[in-house]
C-alpha cells in the first residue's frame, strides 16, 4: 500500500466517526416533540373513543327495541322485566313465539361490558331498556351517564 492510500483511509475511518448515531440532545429533542404531539392529541382521541362508545351503546339498544317490537307482534305482549331481554332469545314453551329475536341468540353486553337493564312497563313507554354506561351504576354523568330507549 503507498502512503496516500493509508492516509487516504484513516481520514475516511474519522470522518465516518463523526457521522456515527444520534446525539443525546438530538435524541432528547426528538422525545419532547413526540411529548408535546401527543399531550394534544391523547385526550381528544380518548374522547372521540368514549363518544364511539356511546353511540354503539344507543345502536344496540335500538337494536333491541326492534327485536321487541316484533316479539310484540308475536306474542301480543311485551317480556315481562322477570322474563328481561332474555326472553328474546329463547322461547321458554310461550305459544306464538318465532324467534329467536336476536342475532346469534345470545344478549350482548353494553360497549363497557355490563348487561344491559330491562324494565316493562317503562316510566314512559311500554318497555325501558338502559346501558348504565362506563361506571355500571344508575345515573352519572359525562361518560358515567346512563343511555336509555327513547332517547337521542
Amino acid at each position: 500500500m503507498t502512503r496516500n492510500t493509508v492516509a487516504l483511509a484513516k481520514r475516511g475511518r474519522r470522518a465516518r466517526r463523526g457521522e456515527a448515531g444520534f446525539t443525546l440532545v438530538e435524541i432528547l429533542v426528538v422525545i419532547t416533540i413526540i411529548g408535546l404531539i401527543m399531550a394534544l392529541v391523547g385526550p381528544r382521541v380518548l374522547n372521540y373513543l368514549g363518544e364511539s362508545k356511546a353511540k354503539a351503546a344507543k345502536i344496540q339498544i335500538e337494536s333491541f327495541s326492534s327485536a321487541l317490537d316484533l316479539y310484540y307482534l308475536d306474542l301480543g305482549r311485551y317480556p315481562t322485566t322477570n322474563e328481561g331481554l332474555a326472553a328474546l332469545t329463547r322461547s321458554n314453551n310461550v305459544p306464538g313465539w318465532n324467534g329467536p329475536y336476536l342475532r346469534g341468540g345470545v344478549v350482548p353486553n353494553d360497549p363497557w361490558g355490563h348487561g344491559y337493564v330491562y324494565r316493562a312497563p317503562g316510566e314512559r313507554a311500554p318497555y325501558d331498556i338502559i346501558s348504565l354506561g362506563s361506571d355500571g351504576q344508575e345515573g352519572g354523568s359525562g361518560t358515567a351517564a346512563d343511555i336509555a330507549s327513547g332517547t337521542r
